[in-house]
């Protein structure tokens, strides 16, 4: 059995996915030998679009509701599917690794969002829980390390102008871990996770049960009224609009918190749909005005627009046929839908059906806007433009989906084989992950098990833990920020707290339950 001591595992290594076939022939790209010249040194505008806990079958490209989602669909239409593209099972990670091309385990950001309220965890690697000189819960400091390059870092370099918009989740306290300082010349939107759509203030604030405010416009609270999913698309149109006519070319992120929780009231479509479809259907008109923008605007041409999702969805439902959810690394967790629009150089309606993983976006983004991907620090993503551009196979064969020493089973996806925790799954035969055939191939489990921990001893010190969130309940996000709140955030915020439920219970969280006796081991469906 695959079994190990998590802290054992962590200590020592520091001292998907075989796909359905979407389409019998992959379709090449619509772009001619003699275009290829033109097209590596065009320096396109990029819009990376962005979306929260969406299911695999949620667009209706995938089976879901049509109704839900028409520009969505259109948006695959006009482009090329990626029928074979992972993220990993949770939010901040998949950011991490999009941002810097490399495995979240190299910053830490997998083990990141644990801090967050949950003792049993935290046990588990040995580290008490955070509190001010006074005793008072509150949070360790945590964030995208300050060294990392990022995506925005490179294409700068490139000659881009960049903009950070939406949903953050990369730390929120730092000045050094916020976007200003990570190659983005502008910033709107929020820092935290899940922020209520209209209030704009986090609902929960472990391991306090009080709220905190997190909408900022270039790092400043802003107090703004409106749904934030539609706030998001005004303000990437705004963008766009005004560099429309500028040689300089732009990389705007689009990052909607849509449709994660908490899903609130909705200004619109709740007399036809559920709340979650709602959302789902707000979303994709925010999406559709923005395509409609760039078509106005006259730079389509010009323009490749990336639109995926950052891990599964909440429920097998939503990721069908898949098996597994959002926090599991059974493919329901890590296959997302994946789009590329760029008129005349995209071929509508196409597919690739090559492997690729949200690392590889760096390398790719950088080559395709002229940027430079070598640096320093090691990549673990690969350059896909050979692949979407000239019909290429695809140079992974595998992903490390989960380090040790996270509070998600070891995992890595090698060819056809996939291991989870101690369990095996052969994806040419067995797609849905149904037959755990670790018994009929033992040499294959070692060898896998070898590889998980030889790339996890490639994790660098977790460093001083010595920071903490001070005060303990900010009234907003952002250190610089909390020092000079405006009296009307600030009473936007009291109102808020004395109608809020404050009987927050440590361990009380919708996460799966921590390994027993200080060990990962598979069971049932890791949820």
């Amino acid at each position: 059995m695959f079994r190990r001591a998590f802290l054992d595992s962590v200590l020592g290594a520091f001292g998907t996915v075989v796909f359905v076939i979407l389409q019998e022939v992959v379709l090449p790209v619509w772009v001619h030998a003699e275009e290829k010249n033109s097209v590596e040194a065009s320096h396109p505008n990029i819009i990376f679009i962005l979306v929260d806990d969406l299911g695999w079958a949620d667009p209706g490209f995938h089976g879901g509701d049509a109704k839900l989602t028409p520009n969505i669909d259109q948006l695959a239409r006009q482009g090329m599917q990626l029928s074979q593209f992972c993220m990993t099972p949770v939010c901040a990670t998949s950011r991490s690794a999009l941002l810097t091309g490399r495995y979240p385990f190299r910053q830490w950001m997998d083990w990141r969002s644990e801090d967050f309220g949950k003792p049993d965890y935290l046990s588990l690697l040995d580290i008490p829980l955070a509190t001010l000189p006074d005793g008072t819960p509150t949070r360790r400091i945590h964030g995208l390390d300050p060294q990392e390059r990022t995506l925005a870092d490179a294409l700068k370099e490139a000659g881009y102008t960049t903009a950070m918009i939406g949903k953050w989740h990369l730390g929120e306290w730092l000045p050094e871990h916020l976007p200003l300082a990570r190659g983005f010349d502008h910033q709107y939107g929020h820092y935290g996770w899940g922020i209520d759509y209209n209030s704009h203030l986090i609902p929960h604030n472990a391991p306090q049960p009080l709220c905190v405010f997190d909408w900022h416009r270039d790092q400043q609270p802003v107090l703004e009224t409106g749904y934030s999913t539609d706030l998001i698309a005004d303000e990437a149109i705004r963008l766009m609009t005004n560099h429309a006519d500028k040689k300089v070319p732009f990389f705007h992120y689009v990052a909607f918190n849509a449709i994660h929780g908490p899903l609130e009231e909705i200004p619109r479509h709740r007399d036809v749909f559920d709340k979650r479809s709602a959302a789902i259907k707000c979303l994709d008109d925010a999406i559709g005005r923005m395509m409609q923008a760039v078509d106005q605007l006259g730079i389509a041409g010009k323009t490749l627009v990336f639109f995926t999702n950052d891990n599964g969805g909440l429920t097998e439902e939503v990721n069908r046929p898949w098996r597994g959810t959002k926090n599991t690394t059974f493919e329901g967790g890590i296959r997302v839908p994946a789009v590329l629009r760029w008129p005349g150089v995209i071929r509508p309606a196409s597919v690739c059906n090559e492997l690729m993983h949200v690392t590889d976006i760096f390398p790719t983004l950088v080559a395709i806007g002229g940027g430079i991907s070598e640096q320093a620090y090691l990549l673990d993503g690969w350059d896909m433009s050979p692949v979407i551009f000239e019909g290429k196979k695809s140079p992974r064969t595998e992903i490390l989906i989960e380090a040790t020493g996270s509070v998600r089973l070891p995992s890595i996806r090698s060819g056809r084989w996939k291991l989870i925790g101690d369990a095996l799954f052969d994806l040419q035969r067995d797609p849905g992950e149904r037959d755990d055939v670790s018994e009929a191939h033992p040499e294959i489990v070692v060898e896998l098990r070898n590889r998980i921990l030889a790339l996890s001893a490639e994790r660098p010190p977790l460093g001083e833990l010595s920071e903490v969130m001070n005060p303990a309940l900010p009234y907003v996000y952002g250190k610089a920020e909390n020092k000079s709140v405006s009296e009307k955030i600030r009473s936007h915020v009291e109102r808020s707290r004395r109608g809020q439920q404050q009987n927050w219970e440590p361990g009380k969280y919708p996460w799966p339950a921590p390994p027993r006796n200080g060990q990962i081991t598979y069971e049932g469906d890791g949820r």
